[in-house]
């Protein structure tokens, strides 16, 4: 592990220049978070072979069995990185699911994909998915925590995710090498991160397009406050938000639950 970190060092730049490895751990999100408030310096990482309380957005459970995946947080403080620009800080979540899908394709060679806005698939199968969380005191930023989770083994999935996920053991039928994906990771996010902070926005945003090649003209539907909304996905703007065509007119979601039909 030391090794293949030190071949990535110049890469990775902030990120994991501080690394808290666990067998096992509640959600590697809090353990960040709670590292974060006691002023633990950017780009520390806190990294589980399994989770007991995992979870993903909108607060469901990640299923974490020991052994079968790779979970990841890494504390950022955007602020003081690059002043606080609002543009930035939007574009973090689309910025770390370009790194993931990057990380993915150099460490197994396979073609991933980012649905939006932050999932990476092999083919229609989801592999990895990415939860960012913010602390502000005051109105005032004061440290994100980018949490990520793959799956690197097969495992028995509950019946409700069985058909939906997959694995790079699945994808690959080879072990995987968790030393490799681990530093790829942290390489590619440490890219990435650079890239915000130098307000490289353009360079993000062709990436994740280049990497979201079945999004265009996908069937997409989302709950409304009136009910299901369906419509044509026709990409994303410069500020993250996915374009939906309904009815003639333009929708731009900036978050929420997407169903791709």
């Amino acid at each position: 592990m030391r090794l293949e970190l030190e071949r990535v060092r110049a890469r990775r730049g902030v990120i994991g220049g501080r690394l808290y490895w666990f067998e096992t751990a509640g959600s590697t999100n809090d353990v960040a978070a709670a590292l974060a408030q006691d002023g633990v310096e950017e780009g520390t990482a806190v990294v589980a072979e399994t989770q007991t309380a995992g979870r993903g957005r909108h607060g469901r459970a990640w299923f974490s069995p020991p052994g079968a995946g790779l979970y990841v947080s890494i504390v950022l403080r955007p602020s003081s990185s690059y002043g606080g620009d609002g543009r930035a800080a939007a574009l973090l979540t689309i910025a770390s699911g370009v790194a993931v899908a990057e990380a993915v394709r150099a460490a197994t060679g396979l073609p991933a994909e980012i649905k939006w806005p932050n999932d990476v698939l092999v083919g229609r199968r989801k592999l990895a998915g990415i939860l960012t969380e913010a602390a502000a005191q005051g109105g005032e930023l004061q440290f994100v925590v980018l949490g990520l989770g793959i799956n690197l083994r097969e495992a028995a999935y509950p019946a409700e995710l069985a058909s939906r996920v997959t694995s790079i053991e699945a994808e690959t039928s080879r072990p995987p090498d968790r030393a490799l994906i681990l530093s790829e990771i942290l390489a590619a996010i440490g890219e990435r991160y650079a890239d915000l902070r130098a307000e490289r926005f353009d360079a993000i945003l062709g990436a994740w397009r280049r990497l979201a090649p079945s999004l265009a003209s996908a069937l997409v539907e989302w709950d409304a406050p009136g009910g299901a909304v369906r419509g044509r996905a026709e990409g994303i703007d410069d500020a993250g938000r996915l374009l939906v065509r309904v009815d003639g007119r333009l929708e731009r979601l900036i978050a929420g639950e997407v169903r791709w039909i």
